[in-house]
C-alpha cells in the first residue's frame, strides 16, 4: 500500500511571521493521530528561511511513536559529512530508527547559487559534494573509526556515536530529475524524490532508475495540494500560497513541480496516476491557510478515495 506523507509548513509560517515551532510539532503529531504515514521539513537556511529541519525533526521525533520521520530535501552540500552525519544519526536514535535522510543538490536557479555563496560553498561542486557526502556518512554510520579521502572532504580515523538504529544508516532519498540524476539515484540512494508535474514524466524516470539498476530505491513523490469544491477557488488559492512560498509566478512554478488544485475527488485521482506509475511514497505540501483544518480535511476526503483506487 503506497504511504502518504505531510509536509511540516516550516517556510509558511516565516511567510507569515509565525516563529513559533511548537505549532509545527503539534501539527506533527496531528498528522499523526489523522493517519498520516510520514511527517517531512525542508530545508533552506538563507534563500527561503524556515526552521531547521534537522533540529526541528529531533523534536517531532520526541513528540511522536510511529510515523516516519524525514527530510524534504536536505541540501547537503551545504554541510560537513561529519557534523551532518552525527546530527542525522542523533535523530534517528531519537526517534528509534524512523528517520529518511531525503537529499538534493539544490535546484539551479539564482537564488540557490546565491545560498551557495552566503554560506562559503562552490556552487558548482555541489553534485560532487552531494556523492562524497553520501558515502563519507554511510562509512561514518558504520560506528567503526574511518577514514575518508575526497576532492571536497578528508579525515582519517574517525568515530562518530550514537550508532544509527540500523547498522547502514537511516535511508537515504534522492531529489532527481534528468538522466544524469537519475542514474545517481540508482547507483547511490535507498529512494526516490522527485516532483515531476505529468505522471507519464514520473513514469519514464523510474524506468531509468530500474533500467540502471535501481531496482530496491523506493519510489516516492513531492506533490503541492489545495482543496476545495470549487476548482476555480482552489486555483486562486494555489496562486496565492506559491508566489507567497516562491516569490514567483505560479505558472513558472507549476511547469516544474507537481501541483493539484480542485476537488477532493480530482485529487485523489491525479495522484492515483501517480500511483498508478509506480509512486510508493506521496509526500503532499498543502497550500492553505489553516493547516489543521487542510490535514483533516485531506485525511477525511481524499486519503480514503486513494486507498479505495489501490484496493481495486
Amino acid at each position: 500500500m503506497t504511504e502518504i506523507g505531510f509536509l511540516l509548513p516550516t517556510r509558511d509560517r516565516i511567510v507569515l511571521g509565525d516563529h513559533d515551532i511548537g505549532s509545527l510539532v503539534r501539527l506533527a503529531r496531528l498528522a499523526e493521530e489523522l493517519g498520516f504515514d510520514s511527517v517531512w521539513a525542508g530545508d533552506s537556511p538563507v534563500t527561503r528561511q524556515r526552521a531547521d529541519a534537522i533540529t526541528l525533526l529531533a523534536a517531532v521525533a520526541a513528540g511522536t511513536e510511529r510515523v516516519t520521520l524525514g527530510t524534504a530535501v536536505l541540501l547537503a552540500a551545504l554541510r560537513h559529512p561529519i557534523p551532518l552525519a552525527h546530527q542525522l544519526a542523533t535523530v534517528d536514535r531519537i526517534s528509534g530508527g524512523r528517520l529518511v535522510a531525503g537529499l538534493g543538490a539544490g535546484f539551479p536557479t539564482p537564488n540557490t547559487e546565491a545560498q551557495f555563496t552566503a554560506i562559503g560553498v562552490d556552487y558548482k561542486t555541489r553534485v560532487s559534494r552531494l556523492e562524497e557526502t553520501i558515502t563519507a556518512m554511510r562509512l561514518l554510520w558504520s560506528g567503526e573509526e574511518v577514514s575518508f579521502d575526497g576532492r571536497h572532504f578528508a579525515f582519517h580515523d574517525v568515530r562518530v556515536a550514537p550508532r544509527t538504529v540500523r547498522p547502514e544508516g537511516p535511508p537515504i532519498w534522492l531529489a532527481a530529475g534528468g538522466e544524469a540524476a537519475l542514474r545517481r539515484v540508482a547507483r547511490l540512494a535507498d529512494g526516490w524524490l522527485p516532483y515531476p508535474p505529468a505522471w507519464q514524466t514520473y513514469a519514464k524516470e523510474l524506468a531509468v532508475i530500474r533500467n540502471a539498476g535501481g531496482d530496491t530505491a523506493t519510489p516516492a513523490l513531492y506533490a503541492t495540494v489545495c482543496l476545495d469544491d470549487s476548482p476555480d477557488r482552489a486555483r486562486l488559492r494555489m496562486r496565492a500560497s506559491i508566489e507567497r512560498y516562491y516569490d514567483a509566478p505560479l505558472e513558472a512554478i507549476g511547469a516544474i513541480q507537481a501541483m493539484y488544485a480542485g476537488t477532493p475527488a480530482g485529487a485523489a485521482s491525479w495522484l492515483g496516476r501517480y500511483v498508478a506509475s509506480g509512486a510508493r511514497h506521496l509526500v503532499i505540501r498543502l497550500a492553505v491557510e489553516d493547516h489543521d483544518k487542510g490535514l483533516a480535511e485531506f485525511a477525511e476526503r481524499v486519503m480514503p478515495l486513494l486507498r479505495e483506487g489501490e484496493a481495486r
